[in-house]
């Protein structure tokens, strides 16, 4: 950005060519990182709360209204005993 500013503001001959050029480059550098650094974050906040709404949605409940847990057993076992398969180690 801070390469453009030479031509924004050099004089001289031929400068009023050169002139536009800087100012569109600068202008233009100042404005899409305004947008991106405003636009980001408002995009994944309207997208995060559009995926937490659908969190839920589509997955069946029980006779009582509330959505099933699962019941993943005791973290503590070794992995041979939660899979089933025999462990290798004697």
């Amino acid at each position: 950005m801070l390469g453009g500013v030479p031509l924004m503001l050099g004089t001289g001959t031929g400068s009023e060519i050169r002139q536009p050029l800087g100012y569109a480059m600068v202008g233009g550098l100042i404005v899409s990182q305004a947008l991106t650094l405003f636009t980001t974050p408002v995009v994944y906040l309207y997208l995060d709360r559009l995926s937490n709404a659908f969190a839920g949605w589509g997955r069946l409940k029980d006779a009582d209204g509330e959505r099933p847990t699962a019941d993943h057993g005791s973290i503590s076992k070794p992995p041979s005993e939660l899979t089933g398969t025999p462990s290798r180690r004697k």
